[in-house]
């Protein structure tokens, strides 16, 4: 059976990529069982309201590495600069992982608000290095999944592009998350970025998502990271199925440990108007937390990755080029949610898939492809 995923039928893909749900659950459990997994969750009844939405299918076992890491590692030795640890803290997030997502809605503000039920789900994925300069890093995510089959086989791998992040030390200029697909750029002070760094995060097709500047700190126990707060759009677990809140206002926190990395996230979901101020008598609708767990493991299957790196990658990299490009022509950024019905990821990812399939690449053709694309979807001033 073929599961790649890029050569899913484009309403599949969709369908999985709007809904969030790019990874995959464990199995099915009963309602008693889901509901003693979150014990600060809402107790107050006996049905299912607690049982977590995400993914649906069932994932191949893997093998966590409980060795100390390289990247771990590397930030340990003696005689380091802060800067050169702090490099070397950020390049630790790269390798392989098994992906746990878990948020939680922990307290709700407002008489409009409805409690949600926790999302759940796991995956394994990849962490590349890009690019990498003295002040610059760059962290490509990619997905490589086995399913589990009736017959308890492994299916065939299933490859799709997730998110990035750039970090840039001491940046002097954000792209901010302004509301409904709208982003500006905010200069950052001398003083306000002396000694730290920015994190960029962008979606699958590398449109931009938020912005944000923190500080690493260092411990013989961990490396820590963490934003000021930052305003940030809708998450595809959230963007198909809620429509009572426009914006998650919060902190992001990255830390390095010994087998991995963690991110939470500690999330205000903000309610704001057509010109994004917040709702004057009720701005946040409930206070949510999650936490992204990044466990490193061996003996798993990756090849698929790389081989999507190798043939797709010169494609993704001029895409990345060319939203530069557009960012630096602007002060301000808009975008359309769709052309034609469709999400500016379909296309790019079809032409992806068509380098994959061919593993030829016609750059000239994949630059101008690409201006298309991207003009397409920028709203006018």
């Amino acid at each position: 059976m073929n599961m790649n995923f890029t050569k899913a039928p484009i309403g599949l893909l969709l369908s999985l990529l709007v809904a969030e749900v790019l990874a995959y659950s464990p199995a099915e459990r009963d309602c008693a069982e889901v509901n003693e997994r979150y014990v600060f969750s809402w107790a107050i009844s006996d049905d299912c309201n607690d049982h977590p939405r995400g993914g649906s299918s069932r994932g191949m076992p893997v093998t966590l590495d409980t060795r100390p890491h390289p990247g771990w590692l590397a930030i340990q030795e003696q005689g380091l600069t802060d800067f050169e640890r702090d490099r070397r803290a950020i390049l630790a997030m790269a390798g392989p992982y098994k992906v746990s997502f878990d948020f939680l809605e922990i307290v709700g503000f407002s008489e409009r608000f409805e409690r949600d039920r926790p999302y759940q789900s796991w995956g394994t994925e990849y962490v590349y290095v890009v690019e990498e300069r003295e002040d610059f890093i760059s962290l490509q995510h990619l997905m490589v999944m086995y399913f589990q089959q009736q017959d308890g086989s492994a299916s065939e791998p299933m490859v799709m592009k997730h998110w990035r992040q750039d970090w840039t030390y001491q940046d002097d200029e954000l792209l901010t998350f302004e509301h409904r697909n709208q982003w500006s750029k905010q200069s950052v002070s001398r003083k306000s970025r002396k000694g730290r760094w920015s994190q960029a995060v962008f979606q699958v097709d590398d449109s931009p998502r938020y912005e944000s500047m923190g500080r690493w700190r260092h411990n013989g126990s961990f490396s820590t990271w963490i934003s000021d707060v930052t305003r940030r759009p809708l998450p595809r677990r959230e963007h198909s199925v809620r429509k009572d809140y426009q914006a998650l206002e919060g902190f992001n926190r990255h830390t390095i440990t010994r087998t991995g990395w963690v991110q939470e996230e500690e999330n205000w979901k903000l309610v704001v108007d057509k010109s994004g101020r917040p709702d004057a008598q009720q701005p946040y609708l409930s206070k949510e937390l999650g936490v992204a767990r990044y466990q490193r493991i061996r003996d798993f299957d990756f090849t698929p990755g790389d081989n999507y790196m190798a043939l797709a990658g010169p494609f993704w990299a001029d895409v990345r080029a060319a939203w530069v490009e557009v960012s630096e022509k602007r002060r301000a950024l808009h975008l359309h949610d769709k052309v034609q019905g469709v999400p500016i990821f379909v296309p790019l990812f079809d032409y992806s898939q068509s380098v994959v399939d061919s593993k030829t690449y016609d750059r000239e053709d994949g630059k101008a492809f690409i201006r298309k694309i991207i003009n397409s979807y920028i709203k006018d001033s």
